[in-house]
């Protein structure tokens, strides 16, 4: 029980204003910072979209293309994340046989 408590201690509450919206949401206090940033990020990629295709789209199509953008970039990221440590192991591999060349 006393564990239950100790995760709502580290729970905060905060208010994020999303392009149009104002929302509640109950946060572990360490992620505050990055909804912050996800916050502003959300907020201008709409922005960016809405003012390109004012009149010429609805907003449900605006909101569509803003998340697409921001999945594509949370894709390429971790796609470039995931061969890091593959990278990491090779370079490893690669001195290993240098060394015992010489």
């Amino acid at each position: 029980m006393a564990e239950g408590k100790t995760e709502n201690i580290d729970k905060i509450h905060i208010r994020l204003h999303l392009y149009d919206t104002n929302i509640a949401v109950n946060i572990n206090r360490d992620d505050e910072e990055k909804c912050r940033n996800a916050e502003k990020l959300i907020t201008k990629t709409i922005n960016d979209y809405a003012s390109m295709y004012k009149g010429r789209r609805s907003d449900k199509d605006v909101l569509y293309m803003a998340m697409l953008e921001i999945a594509l970039r949370y894709e390429t990221e971790a796609q470039r994340n995931a061969t890091a440590p593959i990278t990491n192991v090779l370079s490893k591999i690669t001195s290993e046989i240098e060394e015992a060349l010489k």
